[in-house]
């Protein structure tokens, strides 16, 4: 068992788990404090480092890409007092931080950990329910729906609708992004059935951040949302070897449309995705369509 404690935060590993619990100093943001403990599964760690400074060090963790919602949804703009894989070292405490890098380091040998990306999250994102007040509106989300009201600062011809409420289902993509500068940010859910091109301000779908201290809560309600859609990694589903091209009449298969079917299950088996016995057994449902 390795563990640190500092104002910043308590991080401890177990062998199989490094378990990060926020502190509760003033300098802790407020995002990690809404989102609380956290479990990182070994498996889903690519690295750890400490860096050394002269008035304090930092712990890092670096998760692989495609294992948190939270980092998936930020994608890297999440300013460093919010990063939850963060922690702040005192000089004097430096021996126990480097020692905690050396159990954990030793920790992904033996179990041979891949650093790769990965194609379904390995953290579950934000407790639900979640409900964060920022910028010009509100967001809420129970695990199946999300629901946006608005402010009295809310541009009139987007709080004039009222309040919208969106299913999961219809939601095709989320996106974070924080103010910078002059440049203001926002929280947009992309709705299949309802796609505006409209800015955050006017969209109805998104929720407009100035730059205030809650802002960065809003990721949360995204993270919240993308633990719960399909994973952008998960691999593309292979249709069967015969089903008809979409738009061809049965029986009256495009030569060049098998053809290049035929090369596409080459490739797959080459790569590994397909097994010698499904290789031969797709490739003889395209040859009969010839």
């Amino acid at each position: 068992m390795a563990e640190i404690i500092q104002k910043d935060g308590t991080w401890a590993f177990d062998g199989d788990t490094v378990r990060i619990v926020p502190g509760n100093d003033k300098s802790v943001s407020l995002l990690r404090k809404t989102l609380g403990e956290v479990a990182v599964p070994l498996g889903a760690l690519a690295g750890i480092s400490f860096e050394p400074g002269k008035k304090s060090g930092r712990l890092r963790l670096r998760l692989r890409n495609g294992a948190d919602p939270l980092l998936q949804i930020t994608g890297g703009k999440l300013e460093d007092g919010s990063d939850p894989y963060r922690l702040t070292v005192e000089n004097d405490r430096t021996g126990v931080a480097e020692y905690f890098v050396d159990e954990v380091r030793n920790a992904l040998l033996l179990e041979q950990v891949e650093t790769g990306p990965v194609d379904s999250y390995l953290l579950p994102g934000p407790a639900l329910p979640i409900t964060v007040g920022a910028g010009d509106g509100t967001a809420t989300f129970d695990g199946e729906r999300i629901r946006l009201e608005w402010n009295w600062k809310t541009e009139e011809s987007k709080s004039s609708g009222g309040a919208r409420t969106l299913a999961l289902e219809d939601v095709e993509s989320v996106e974070w992004l924080p103010s910078a500068g002059l440049e203001n940010g926002y929280l947009r859910f992309a709705v299949s059935k309802a796609p505006t091109k409209a800015p955050p301000k006017y969209d109805p779908h998104a929720v407009e951040l100035w730059g205030f201290r809650k802002d960065p809560l809003m990721a949360l309600v995204g993270a919240a949302v993308a633990a719960r859609m399909p994973h952008p990694y998960a691999p593309a589903r292979i249709a069967p070897a015969d089903a008809a091209p979409v738009g061809a009449a049965p029986g009256g298969d495009d030569h060049d449309v098998l053809l290049r079917r035929l090369r596409e299950l080459g490739e797959l088996h080459q790569a590994g995705i397909l097994t010698d016995e499904e290789f031969t057994t797709a490739k003889q449902a395209v040859l009969k369509r010839l």
